[in-house]
């Protein structure tokens, strides 16, 4: 009997996932990245007869691609937390499995959450600036910066990342925590954390983390309204999607002080543009999506996605299974 066939279309996946895979199925590899122009026609390509595909990629996923594939195809796994790069109703209404690969990725993304936090409000970016170009300056009012310990900070969707952002900022002895989101959290409260509306919390809040998924809700949920709720010594950190950011409005608050600076893990688009107005700025500051990179986590997100597919082909649970809402 022929093994069953599993598309992974990003040649960036971990060996690990890829030799859990071959004890089981054959894997087939699209030899591409994201970014090359190649990646997406050989995806269509090498779709066809797929029993499951990987689909580790910024590319979205739509009816159009998946009717390539067949009538055998089965599953589908995300290596990601997020989905927003997957049509639903298109996985749904052809009775296909989905999977994605939540909660292994909480601590390392929190962890880049927290430095972004901390690079934001003590001005790193400028401080570097002024090293490279030969302007360090020093004084008492020199590049003073806002404080972590006695804040107010928010959180913008309390799920396993969020959570995971509260514990580690108990340790800078902040005076509160706030969060919205679409539910009462049971974790909140051992956590010592309490759920507002989001006017309320941008209000409040001298520190704004987005950890909430992309929606057509939440879609630009930070823009140039709820800008001008905030504090003008807000930080606004982003390690959610870009999407939930209206950047021009958020450029136009940064450099006219209606906020103090921002921390940003995600853009729209991802690459940003060298040019981009965003990285012009002083209190911008931006790293390229780095939150699950770290060896140990990527290795753990490839053997989740991995067993996804496996799991569903040969008719059990995936171990992640995203469903219909």
């Amino acid at each position: 009997m022929a093994l069953k066939r599993v598309l992974i279309v990003n040649k960036s996946f971990p060996e690990i996932g890829l030799e859990l895979l071959k004890k089981k199925v054959e894997p087939i590899v699209v030899p591409h990245l994201d970014y090359e122009p190649e990646s997406l026609p050989a995806i269509k390509k090498a779709i066809k007869g797929c029993d499951a595909i990987i689909w580790n990629t910024k590319h979205q996923l739509t009816g159009d691609i998946l009717d390539l594939a067949g009538p055998q195809l089965k599953a589908i796994s995300t290596m990601s937390s997020g989905t927003d790069h997957i049509n639903l109703e298109d996985v749904f209404t052809r009775g296909l499995l989905l999977g994605n690969t939540p909660h292994v990725l909480d601590n390392c993304v929190a962890d880049i959450a927290v430095g972004l936090l901390i690079a934001a409000a003590r001005r790193f970016k400028e401080g570097v600036d002024e090293i490279m170009s030969g302007e360090w300056k020093y004084g008492v009012q020199w590049s003073l910066g806002q404080d972590i310990t006695g804040s107010t900070v928010g959180v913008v969707g309390l799920g396993g990342i969020g959570q995971a952002m509260v514990r580690r900022l108990k340790g800078f002895d902040v005076a509160r925590f706030l969060y919205s989101g679409r539910s009462e959290k049971p974790e909140a409260k051992n956590l010592g954390a309490l759920r507002v509306p989001l006017e309320q919390l941008l209000r409040e809040s001298d520190f704004v983390l987005l950890s909430c998924p992309l929606t057509d809700e939440t879609r630009h949920m930070i823009n140039a309204n709820t800008l001008k709720l905030m504090k003008r010594n807000a930080v606004l950190v982003n390690i959610g999607r870009g999407g939930l950011v209206d950047q021009e409005a958020l450029y136009n608050a940064l450099k006219h002080g209606e906020i103090f600076s921002a921390g940003l893990d995600v853009v729209t688009p991802e690459p940003l543009p060298k040019d981009h107005p965003l990285l012009t700025l002083p209190n911008c500051f931006i790293v390229p999506h780095l939150g699950s990179a770290t060896i140990a986590t990527r290795n753990a997100m490839a053997t989740i996605s991995a067993n996804n597919v496996m799991h569903a082909l040969q008719g059990q649970p995936m171990m992640y299974p995203v469903y219909k809402t």
